[in-house]
């Protein structure tokens, strides 16, 4: 009924417009709804672009402004699906062509075409002038990384993650208006996996030169998702309006406010008193709580995220693989997931997702739960009892505080002597002042390989060895070795030698949970939860009772 509601809507648009009435008439019968979204973050970065913003919250925001070549279908099991390519197609191991939709119109109004997409993932726009692409390295270092031709200031973070996303793209080439040709420097099999990520959302070349810096670009950028940006305020508020020559249909919503609530009480105290429609990240246990009102749901699941335990091997103590052994097998990860999780989620297979398909590694675990086995790898180590400082921010992640207190208790039982730092920011968790040692984070596979997963985050372009936490000469071979293999056999053995090393033998991290996320809203709201961060508000998913 609602999809056939739409339609019809559609149709009358089309007639009105076809009958030529006054663009006026048309916008006073607007009739839909605005709504209010209360988040615990906007962006860490101050910034709404996605080379910059790579976070969970970040993704939950983009799914509204950005859209890639590729999409992932959010209503489904994330399966890719055509984005503002309609088509795409392999030429050979090291070449993809797309063939672009025609009319997709950018936020300022101006039709993408290719050579937006050609800017896209230009070398100004990723790495600034000083980037040498044969040797993939930056060849001016500075605060910031120049950028001669339009005159701004890249932040070092993005061709960071410019690298980490595209190690080996060769050139991206304009055949005609709206077709483009990709071509890596060596074979890949993840090539369409990678422009379908976050980071490889199409962006307007002209809305980008026109910016008079990176960063009034960054904070009012102009893409082709269904909602643009009409004021950000860092960690305040991000204001959307409807973006109305959306090409995919006319978005269900005339405008889209989010607020930073960081406390989960007060978003849950705004969402029963009326104050907010939707609010993120609900606990579990707070669930119950929430639904005895019959006005509100919560609706979620497990999402293609894990909940890990990171180790800074530089530290005195954490040098020795030993020890960082021993603070995987204390876990009782079970334990977690009942407590605080309600059940709602699970303890995996380690750092991967069935939807890796034949890249699956079967009959792998996380360390086994063994306190005696830890205490004996302490006492191995020499470990005399001396402080590990473990980081974290307060519930920047669901469950983040009380997952804290309850594995310093576990790493305590077995004589692990782990006091808690709070941080306030992302910012302060690296600095290293002061020694680093363990901290919280989380891996999501951005598309469906390992590549997405244990090498970008963990591999030599990986921010965990970016900022010098841990490496590992063999996980590096084995990356690099990854990136350019094709034959898949090869691949998954080469995948599950990197498990043996990152989680077992020299470990980089431990998981912890797969990580799920919830939602609450008011119930007379028809909208269907995706199994990510990301939030879809298209024209198919949100109605009123």
């Amino acid at each position: 009924m609602f999809l056939r509601r739409r339609r019809l809507i559609a149709t009358t648009g089309l007639a009105a417009a076809s009958l030529g009435l006054p663009r006026i008439a048309i916008g006073q019968a607007d009739q839909r709804p605005s709504i209010t979204i209360a988040v615990q973050q906007i962006a860490n970065s101050a910034s709404l672009e996605p080379l910059r913003e790579q976070s969970n919250v970040g993704q939950r925001v983009f799914s509204f402004l950005y859209e890639p070549l590729i999409m992932q279908n959010l209503l489904g099991k994330l399966e890719a699906v055509p984005g503002v390519a309609e088509s795409w197609k392999r030429l050979d191991e090291r070449t993809v062509e797309f063939t672009l939709r025609k009319g997709v119109k950018f936020h300022n109004g101006d039709e993408m075409t290719a050579d937006d997409v050609v800017f896209t993932f230009s070398r100004e726009r990723m790495f600034g002038p000083d980037y040498d692409i044969t040797s993939n390295k930056t060849l001016f270092t500075s605060v910031l990384i120049r950028d001669s031709v339009q005159g701004k200031a890249l932040p070092p973070e993005v061709p960071a993650v410019s690298k980490r996303l595209f190690p080996a793209l060769e050139k991206v080439e304009a055949i005609d208006k709206y077709t483009v040709r990709f071509t890596n420097r060596t074979p890949d099999v993840t090539l369409e996996g990678r422009l379908g990520r976050m980071g490889s959302d199409i962006v307007s070349r002209r809305a980008f030169e026109e910016a008079k810096t990176w960063m009034d670009w960054s904070r009012a950028p102009v893409a082709t998702g269904p909602y643009k940006v009409r004021e950000f305020v860092p960690d305040q508020s991000l204001m959307m309006d409807a973006h109305d020559d959306y090409w995919g249909g006319r978005p269900p919503l005339k405008s889209v406010r989010m607020v930073v609530v960081p406390e989960v009480a007060t978003r849950i105290n705004g969402l029963l008193a009326g104050q907010f429609d939707f609010i993120c990240d609900v606990p579990p246990d707070q669930i119950p709580g929430i639904e005895k009102n019959a006005k509100f749901e919560v609706l979620g699941s497990t999402i293609v995220n894990h909940r890990l335990t990171v180790f800074d091997k530089n530290h005195p103590r954490l040098a020795d693989p030993r020890i960082r052994q021993a603070f995987t097998h204390a876990i009782d990860r079970q334990a977690i997931v009942e407590a605080l999780w309600s059940g709602r989620t699970r303890v995996p297979a380690g750092l991967q997702w069935e939807f890796y398909g034949p890249m699956f590694v079967d009959n792998w675990t996380v360390p086994a739960y063994d306190q005696a086995k830890a205490k004996q790898l302490l006492k191995e180590a020499g470990y005399k009892g001396e402080p590990i400082p473990y980081r974290l921010l307060n519930n920047y992640y669901t469950n983040q505080a009380a997952t804290a207190q309850v594995l310093v208790e576990m790493w305590r039982q077995v004589g692990l002597n782990v006091p808690i730092e709070m941080k306030e920011n992302w910012q302060q968790i690296f600095e290293t002042n002061s020694p680093r040692a363990v901290r919280d984070w989380s891996n999501s596979a951005g598309f469906n390989d390992p590549i997405s997963s244990i090498v970008a985050q963990h591999g030599p372009q990986g921010q965990q060895q970016q900022v010098g936490e841990w490496t590992n000469e063999e996980m590096n071979k084995l990356s690099a070795a990854l990136e350019v293999e094709t034959d898949m056999a090869k691949r998954k053995a080469m995948f599950a030698r990197m498990l043996v090393i990152c989680e077992r033998e020299d470990p980089a991290y431990t998981v912890l949970h797969q990580n799920a996320t919830f939602t609450a809203k008011r119930k007379d709201i028809r909208w269907k939860a995706s199994p990510s961060f990301a939030m879809e508000f298209r024209t198919v998913n949100f109605a009123t009772n």
